[in-house]
């Protein structure tokens, strides 16, 4: 997860984002919202430190997390909540999957039923 020396600063709280299962952007590419040629461009930060992005993930292994108001997946569509939900978890589990496999980035993103990857 380094980008040159210096590794991937989170945009939101400064840190260094040290491991790949706390990357917004590659769960962001995981799940198809950002291509593999804008990985280098796209700005880091950690899973937590975008809670409208984080909200989605249910799994026991994943603390939940609130967003109050707009973004509160609470007051959205609920059939579209479950899709949302469905696509982060999954995406959050395949980071997982990437670390302890090592996978090659170009193995990274989930295999989406509505496209042929």
């Amino acid at each position: 997860m380094a980008r040159c020396d210096q590794g991937y600063l989170c945009i939101v709280c400064g840190e260094e984002v040290d491991n790949i299962e706390d990357s917004a952007l590659y769960l962001r590419y995981i799940i198809g919202e950002v291509r593999e040629e804008e990985l280098q461009e796209q700005p880091e930060y950690h899973i937590r430190c975008n809670p409208a992005l984080a909200q989605f993930i249910v799994d026991a292994e994943f603390e939940p997390v609130s967003v109050e108001g707009t973004f509160d997946k609470r007051e959205l569509d609920p059939a579209e909540t479950r899709l949302r939900e469905t696509l982060v978890t999954k995406g959050w589990n395949r980071l997982r999957i990437v670390k302890r496999e090592q996978l090659p980035v170009s193995e990274f993103p989930l295999k989406l039923e509505s496209d042929n990857r």
